[in-house]
């Protein structure tokens, strides 16, 4: 597979933090930040990474390490590698019409796409320009109404799994936003107006599209009409009461396959286990939520422990490498979930740039694996990994 963004000095990029790099050049700086920065003094999202990068494998040598796969299934649905995209909000400011290439490059790839409740493009814009079912994230609303009718879009537009977030009841503070006065589109202030000047191919591309707000919200709610109206209402709108019992009817309501995405505590992994759920996400929503929380990577093992032969696991939080994913694999986790990764990628070359970060993270995962010792990524296990350099909540 030839890859297709290169940085501004016509170099080929080969790694996540090149796209990263091309990115925060690309997009403006608002958008940019939101995707990037975590909660508060940000230590969840930096321990996130480090407590990855800590891992340390086990090399082996002289064994076969033709016909490799990394291919496996995640809750039933077939993928070339365990990596779905996350849904990440505002994935349309990064690229114009960012969710509908994101979900275009996943569909490519063979991997699972899930979109946003707080997407750009709707639910029916991503059905229209794609062929595989994509699955759709909730958000519990207050509104249980507009939730119902979302699930109901979701369905109609044939999405194959609901990823319900459990973990954003009450939003976190990330300074950045407040500093940068984030809104979508962006507030034509004086500020705003030099930055967007300084990235005209952006510029450009939101120019072309007609999509340019919350897709899935306005004109579906009674009387959202416009950003001023809607950020209002999105303010008022999460539900803070979401409890079991709201996920159980929430199960109820959509009636297919559920992800429920946030869980960080053995005790909330057993309670979603009883629910009935198909997989659950390890995850601390990227460090963009509880500071000073635990790593996902850290959390994992006990978790799998404690639960996997219930309910399907699987983890996000900090992956930016084939070899993020290969540990998290070999920790139990039956897939992964990346949010920033292809972000990266969609700011910095669209749908070529998503692809682009799916295809570094195959070929890294798909080494590793080799001069680890086997071919199949169904077969690898804990063995692969140094124990003393797992890292433990």
């Amino acid at each position: 597979m030839s890859l297709e963004v290169e940085d501004i000095y016509g170099m080929t990029i080969t790694t996540i933090e090149e796209l990263q790099h091309l990115a925060k050049k690309r997009v403006p700086r608002m958008f940019y930040d939101y995707a990037v920065s975590g909660a508060y003094t940000e230590s969840t999202l930096n321990r996130n990474n480090s407590d990855l990068d800590q891992i340390r494998f086990r090399q082996r040598v002289a064994v076969d390490m033709t016909n490799r796969t990394l291919a496996t299934k995640m809750v039933g649905e077939d993928v070339t590698m365990p990596v779905a995209l996350a849904p990440v909000g505002l994935t349309g400011m990064q690229h114009a019409d960012g969710e509908i290439l994101a979900a275009q490059a996943a569909e490519a790839f063979g991997v699972p796409f899930t979109l946003s409740t707080m997407s750009v493009c709707s639910i029916e814009d991503v059905a229209e320009h794609t062929n595989a079912p994509f699955w759709f994230q909730l958000y519990f609303m207050r509104d249980h109404d507009f939730s119902r009718r979302l699930l109901a879009r979701a369905r109609d537009a044939g999405c194959s799994a609901l990823v319900l977030t459990l973990d954003l009841q009450i939003l976190s503070q990330r300074h950045r936003d407040i500093k940068n006065g984030l809104s979508t589109p962006p507030k034509l202030t004086i500020r705003n107006m030099i930055d967007l000047a300084m990235h005209p191919r952006w510029c450009m591309g939101m120019l072309g599209t007609k999509r340019r707000q919350f897709g899935n919200i306005v004109g579906h709610v009674e009387g959202i009409t416009d950003m001023s109206s809607l950020g209002a209402w999105t303010a008022e709108q999460f539900d803070p009461r979401l409890d079991w019992d709201d996920v159980k009817r929430i199960q109820d309501w959509w009636g297919g396959k559920i992800i429920l995405k946030g869980i960080l505590d053995a005790e909330d992994a057993d309670m979603a286990a009883r629910t009935g759920a198909d997989a659950i996400v390890v995850s601390n929503h990227g460090g963009r939520q509880l500071d000073s929380a635990s790593s996902s990577i850290s959390i994992l093992p006990e978790i799998v422990d404690a639960v996997g032969d219930k309910v399907e696991v699987w983890m996000d939080g900090g992956i930016r490498s084939g070899q993020d994913v290969l540990k998290a694999w070999a920790l139990g986790a039956r897939g992964t979930m990346i949010g920033r990764a292809f972000t990266w990628g969609l700011g910095a070359g669209g749908r070529a740039g998503v692809s682009q970060a799916l295809e570094i993270m195959r070929k890294e995962m798909d080494t590793t694996m080799a001069l680890c010792g086997h071919r199949d990524i169904t077969r690898v296990g804990r063995s692969i990994l140094r124990e003393e350099t797992i890292p433990t909540p």
